[in-house]
């Protein structure tokens, strides 16, 4: 027997449920998924801030920043990019399991991938969020110049230039940042997790 199956789970004298009573809210995963420069990351780290004056738990796992370590070893790849978003989904599984409400802002293009992030997470943990903007505006608002060089050819595999995004099938929350300003699109998640997360 090989010693990955010998390894068990061990279960600690502090639970998920007696930590979410203590937060006074539940844990869940809030997947924001939609092109570069959406909003995605904008949005969540405002909501974020507004959890954190009401006191409760809660923590943005942002692409760029899980770059940097957990995920610094990966290409960008489609392998790798499956790779880092199964990475992101077992962390982020951990932190549910820790009371934290979690705010995980990728492109994760491939409805393949937000199904495994599903999967791995628990259905009745997990919502999805397409934020969502056309092409040309998201263009518009990218101050990094990626698109510009993805347009030229100087990178390849890029998201809604050389490389497809997988629109969500029947996400739990649209938002429509080309038709809400940023505060309106705050609201709107805001008020979707508050329900989501309230105590019983």
């Amino acid at each position: 027997m090989s010693s990955e199956k010998k390894i068990k789970k061990f279960r600690g004298e502090v639970s998920r449920e007696d930590r979410e009573q203590l937060n006074n809210h539940k844990s869940a995963v809030f997947w924001f998924t939609g092109l570069s420069g959406s909003g995605k990351s904008t949005i969540a780290h405002k909501v974020e801030k507004m959890l954190f004056d009401r006191q409760m738990r809660a923590y943005v796992f942002d692409g760029d920043n899980v770059r940097h370590g957990l995920c610094s070893d990966l290409s960008f790849s489609s392998v790798a990019r499956t790779e880092n978003v199964r990475r992101i989904a077992e962390v982020s599984k951990l932190f549910v399991g820790n009371g934290t409400i979690c705010m995980c802002a990728f492109i994760s293009p491939l409805h393949s991938d937000r199904e495994m992030v599903r999967d791995i997470v628990g259905a009745k943990d997990f919502y999805e969020i397409f934020v969502t903007c056309p092409l040309e505006v998201c263009e518009e608002r990218d101050v990094k110049g990626y698109y510009k060089l993805a347009r030229e050819g100087k990178i390849k595999n890029y998201t809604g230039i050389s490389a497809p995004y997988e629109k969500p099938e029947n996400p739990d929350l649209v938002v429509n940042t080309d038709k809400c300003n940023l505060e309106e699109s705050v609201d709107v998640v805001m008020s979707f997790i508050l329900e989501k997360t309230k105590s019983d």
